[in-house]
């Protein structure tokens, strides 16, 4: 289930948000600095780098470390799960971007930007949502034997 904790905005400090869009900016910049030098096709290949991914993924590990030590535990591991969890989730939605961009690379020359969009973005949430199930099942989860 999937589920928006608006609370978890109140956890996160000024400075955490600035880390997060200065690691953005700076990636942005670097994919700018390649297009520049190599072309738009490689320079566009950089900017689907999770530019932001890095830091929310210490943040998120930070924040559940704190929590679980404001109880009195120690939250190496919780906030190292948190983490991997989020790193799964980023991951299928690379599965869904990957369907964006074929969709916009294929379609856009010829058809309606927005139309292309729109259906980019349709592409994205169906193999997002669909990869996201298909790992809740475990239909691809490696078994062991007993």
């Amino acid at each position: 289930m999937v589920d928006i904790k608006f609370s978890a905005l109140r956890d996160t400090k000024p400075h955490e948000y600035f880390m997060r869009f200065l690691f953005g900016g700076l990636v942005t910049a670097a994919a700018g600095l390649i297009a520049t030098r190599f072309g738009p096709a490689i320079g566009g290949l950089f900017l689907a780098f999770p530019a932001i991914f890095p830091a929310s993924a210490t943040l998120i590990a930070t924040h559940e470390k704190r929590r679980k030590a404001a109880i009195g535990h120690n939250g190496a591991n919780r906030g190292r799960m948190a983490a991997s969890i989020d790193s799964a989730g980023a991951a299928l939605g690379c599965i869904g971007l990957f369907g964006f961009a074929l969709v916009v690379w294929r379609m856009l020359p010829a058809h309606n930007p927005i139309m292309v969009i729109a259906t980019a973005s349709a592409v994205w949430t169906l193999l997002a949502c669909a990869s996201w199930e298909l790992r809740k099942r475990r239909i691809f989860a490696h078994r062991t034997r007993r």
